[in-house]
């Protein structure tokens, strides 16, 4: 019964620090001046005003029993719907991890509390987004049938918007059990997803010239 308990507290220590953490590196915009995120992304293509590229990705998991139709996604296997945002330099700033697979990435993002924060006007800037959501003063998507005149902004935001999906590709060949379902059950609250980007914020820094290097830094006991 005592070891039990102790096993119990142990994890219960262990969430809290976990959570923790999830705050304390996960942050928009984290230590970074609004003004020096802008210049950074403007330096890609141009495009004023960034603060941060937003995407939602699927990650498998092992069926959950309970509600198992829920985590089915439109490509027919079950997942979690994760939203992340990141910088140029790929390093996650804010992450939403607690939608099943069948959620579409609007309402992930619609209800999410850095669309609030957004919307209320707390920062001064855009994120650029996929047509999944709807555009919105601080969400900026592509066009659905761009004119002559928007070339220029697709153009622009098609170059700047996928350092997202690199950030997406690094996660996940860094920590395989994001997308090998018998690895990975259904995450506690988001754990799994969020666990793994803490990790991640450690392995891609950039250099001087702005470009990634995937460097391992040394373990921590």
């Amino acid at each position: 019964m005592v070891i039990k308990w102790e096993m119990e507290l142990n994890m219960c220590r262990k969430k809290n620090l976990q959570e923790k953490c999830v705050c304390v590196f996960i942050s928009f915009s984290g230590h970074r001046r609004l003004c020096d995120i802008k210049e950074e992304f403007y330096r890609i293509a141009g495009f004023p005003n960034v603060t941060g590229a937003l995407d939602c990705t699927h990650l498998k998991i092992k069926s959950p029993g309970a509600h198992e139709v829920d985590f089915v996604n439109r490509k027919s296997f079950h997942s979690i719907n994760v939203q992340m945002v990141c910088y140029t330099d790929c390093l996650i700033n804010n992450v939403v991890a607690e939608w099943p697979g069948s959620v579409h990435d609007s309402r992930v993002f619609g209800t999410s509390e850095i669309c609030q924060r957004l919307s209320q006007g707390e920062f001064s800037g855009v994120l650029l987004g996929d047509r999944g959501s709807a555009c919105q003063p601080f969400l900026l998507t592509p066009f659905t049938d761009p004119q002559e005149a928007q070339q220029a902004y697709i153009h622009d935001h098609a170059r700047t918007r996928p350092r997202v999906e690199m950030t997406f590709g690094l996660l996940k060949a860094r920590f395989q059990c994001l997308h090998c379902p018998p690895q990975c059950g259904l995450p506690e609250e988001g754990e799994c997803p969020q666990r793994a980007t803490i990790h991640g914020l450690r392995h891609f820094p950039d250099d001087d010239s702005g470009r990634m290097r995937k460097k391992r830094m040394p373990q921590t006991e």
